[in-house]
């Protein structure tokens, strides 16, 4: 039902007060959620006011990443070194009850605290621009155009350490109090996935081209 702690939070700031049970803060469990994830939301401050963020990330080693434009106001912002909260969420389904008090959800999220480094040596932001396309497409990047100076130039790649993160899990059924177990009303756990559609081809391509691999979302990668 909750996910067990094997590991101390990092921080009391990182610690899951609110159902603290859900709260995991081993690197294993962390990862898993991090790699399963589609997208991300960075929250910082801007000009004085608060602004999250959605963006792709994807995670190499002890580090969790995002890229985007060199003009991004995000990322110009990031890059100054101020702290900023990473999240993100894989919802994995609806948990009907027989109150609506005890509706819940089954979800895998994440936080992650610190302050983002830029990459600027351009031979690791192109390892880490090919991780990030490796992660959803397994073996794209070496079949693409190869990245020349100028797309290299025009794009940001960010860096936050995993040392201040924490994660909260929850799965499986309803937690009914024994008196509203016989109630008349249907409970039980709706699943919840993202499913890939059919590949729709651009006009124009050369016959016999495979289809490209994708992952799915809310799966984790096969380690790379």
């Amino acid at each position: 039902m909750t996910a067990s702690r094997t590991a101390r939070a990092p921080s009391a700031f990182a610690r899951v007060r609110r159902l603290a049970d859900r709260g995991a803060y081993d690197r294993a469990a962390i990862d898993a959620v991090l790699d399963a994830a589609t997208l991300c939301t960075i929250a910082h401050v801007v000009e004085g006011r608060p602004v999250a963020t959605p963006t792709f990330h994807w995670r190499v080693g002890d580090r969790v990443y995002w890229h985007g434009s060199v003009a991004s106001r995000m990322l110009r912002t990031n890059a100054v070194g101020g702290e900023v909260c990473l999240t993100v969420t894989v919802f994995d389904g609806w948990v009907l009850a027989r109150s609506a008090f005890n509706h819940t959800a089954n979800y895998r999220s994440v936080l992650c605290f610190g302050r983002p480094e830029l990459v600027t040596d351009p031979a690791e932001k192109t390892r880490l621009l090919r991780a990030f396309t490796d992660h959803w497409f397994p073996g794209r990047w070496g079949a693409l155009r190869p990245i020349n100076r100028k797309e290299l130039g025009a794009t940001s790649v960010l860096s936050l350490p995993l040392d201040e993160a924490s994660a909260k899990i929850r799965s499986g059924g309803a937690d009914d109090p024994v008196r509203d177990l016989d109630w008349p009303v249907w409970a039980g756990v709706v699943p919840v996935n993202q499913k890939l559609g059919r590949p729709q081809p651009e006009p124009g391509l050369k016959r016999g081209l495979r289809r490209p691999r994708v992952v799915p979302p809310g799966r984790v990668p096969k380690a790379r």
